[in-house]
């Protein structure tokens, strides 16, 4: 009788500690603590970089420059006590950059050191017709950076979370800047 009973607790926690996974579509929106998620990064990286390309700011530097500009994203500090994946957020910014077609994107310092580092080989290792040249890089007409702050309210068991989101979109030629934005998301949490 003994062993049947610690036969049946040792299944019972066996089912209590299992765990469920289920794999969802990517897009869908889970919100679990209230912080910065996935879905915030998405929203804000697409919109704020389809606001840029369509302003009229942008539109009126291509149309002087007579190309397609090329744009480095450069940083975007969290200045926010969470911890937010900026390089993720960037990346966000990039691939709608690279898939609009209105902008060229360029590399940014840490991916274009590993690519001249692969240049610099290929002069000594690959042959001369091969070789990836000096000096063919296209330089950045514009540079995108910004930052991430929040501002938090408390009271009791409720709180507000505002998340605000900066980006400058500068000349970096004369400094100028181009396009300026900014957009907020505002969640309020229950416990």
């Amino acid at each position: 009788m003994r062993i049947l009973s610690y036969l049946v607790l040792l299944i019972v926690l066996m089912v209590s500690c299992s765990r469920n996974v289920s794999r969802i579509d990517p897009s869908t929106s889970i919100d679990l603590s209230g912080r910065w998620n996935d879905t915030d990064s998405r929203s804000v990286a697409e919109t704020m970089t389809n606001e840029l390309l369509a302003s009229e700011k942008f539109k009126e530097f291509a149309k002087q420059q007579g190309k397609k500009p090329a744009i480095i994203v450069g940083w975007v500090l969290n200045k926010t006590s969470e911890h937010i994946d900026a390089a993720n957020f960037i990346k966000k910014m990039e691939l709608t950059i690279f898939n609009s077609g209105i902008a060229d994107l360029v590399e940014a310092d840490s991916f274009r050191d590993k690519l001249r580092e692969e240049r610099a080989q290929q002069q000594d290792f690959a042959s001369s017709e091969t070789a990836s040249q000096w000096g063919m890089e296209v330089g950045a007409d514009l540079m995108l950076f910004g930052e991430m702050t929040s501002e938090t309210d408390v009271y009791n068991n409720k709180r507000v979370v505002n998340y605000i989101v900066t980006l400058f979109l500068t000349d970096i030629e004369t400094n100028k800047r181009i396009w300026y934005g900014q957009k907020e998301i505002k969640k309020f949490i229950k416990n």
